[in-house]
């Protein structure tokens, strides 16, 4: 079976539609053109498309379509209550949930859910409401909420740089969950929200495992975020990054894709360099065969993708790379698309 990758770019989005053996590929797009795409997805319970658009005249929204993007609707006005004193500034991240639920993400630190299939948008409260929010400060790309994860009825999210949290009442409250990660550029090193989370996911085979890539670390949680291990320095060139990925079936295996610093955001050495651990992290190997020797590419928190049979990693340069499972060996699926924030796989 092929795989069809949503690409959200600055300029629209492109679906990228792979053969049985992944080694060939075909590109259409731009759809939504004009519009920047921060993230795209197939919604596996009916294949309809949904893209985080957002746009200097529109401002943020979301939209989507039944037909793979022949046509479009786009959801009604998406704001927050005038009294939060707060203004939507982009959307994110698009999520399905349980039952009909599809949640949604955004800047300043805010989470939206529908269920009405991306019609309306209705405020997560919980999250709105925090009672630490008031210690939250955006990164360099905003207050974003991003890395929406929902497994067994346990929601997790995170927000640069307010840190990770989870939810188990279905978003009425949530708990920080950031003991012992760093946050080196805090006034405390180890404060109880604060962080700047790039990429959280937890693993499908082992719901109490999670992952994240951090601004200071990469980290795995094996009970649901209550504690944390930092796994960086056992071979990989640099501790800051912002793509992480995982393997379907072995909760031991992760890909992460180091940049050099927080104010250098390109691969050290110059080396697209994708990065796995197949011992839970205690040690790293470069699985990189096939990728440039020379390139100083960026690959953002949306831009690295999995599924049961491959990898997809998008760059900012506008390259899509793609290997089959373990990371074995990288081709070039498509090139010199606009710079590239987001890559998903879905099967349709």
């Amino acid at each position: 079976m092929g795989v069809l990758l949503p690409v959200g770019t600055k300029k629209g989005l492109f679906l990228l539609r792979s053969d049985a053996d992944r080694k060939k590929w075909e590109l259409e797009g731009p759809l939504l053109p004009g519009w920047p795409v921060y993230h795209a997805i197939v919604d596996p319970r009916d294949g309809v498309l949904y893209a985080a658009t957002n746009s200097f005249i529109y401002g943020g929204t979301v939209h989507r379509s039944r037909d793979l993007g022949r046509t479009w609707e786009r959801a009604e006005e998406i704001g927050l209550p005038e009294e939060s004193g707060l203004k939507l500034n982009a959307t994110w991240h698009v999520e399905p949930g349980n039952g009909s639920e599809l949640w949604l993400g955004g800047d300043p630190g805010v989470l939206f859910r529908s269920d009405d299939g991306g019609v309306t948008w209705e405020v997560n409260r919980g999250l709105l409401e925090h009672p630490t929010r008031e210690q939250w400060q955006p990164g360099a790309g905003g207050m974003c909420c991003h890395s929406i994860q929902v497994v067994d009825g346990t929601m997790y999210i995170a927000i640069s740089a307010a840190g990770a949290f989870r939810s188990e009442d279905g978003g009425d409250s949530w708990t920080p969950i950031n003991k012992d990660v760093a946050a080196d550029f805090h006034p405390e090193k180890y404060p109880e929200v604060g962080q700047c989370v790039h990429k959280l996911l937890a693993h499908p085979a082992r719901p109490d495992r999670l992952w994240q890539q951090n601004h200071c670390g990469v980290y795995r949680s094996d009970d649901r975020g209550d504690n944390w291990e930092r796994l960086d320095g056992n071979g990989l060139p640099s501790d800051f990054g912002f793509a992480l990925a995982l393997d379907a079936e072995d909760p031991d295996v992760a890909y992460v894709i180091p940049e050099v610093s927080g104010e250098q955001h390109f691969t050290p050495d110059g080396r697209l360099g994708v990065y796995r651990t197949a011992d839970g992290g205690d040690s790293w190997q470069l699985a990189s065969n096939g990728l440039p020797d020379r390139a100083w590419a960026a690959v953002l928190r949306e831009g690295f993708a999995y599924d049961d049979a491959g990898l997809y990693f998008g760059t900012q340069s506008g390259s899509v790379w793609s290997a089959p499972r373990g990371g074995s060996e990288w081709i070039e699926a498509a090139g010199n698309l606009p710079p590239i924030l987001s890559v998903e796989a879905a099967h349709v």
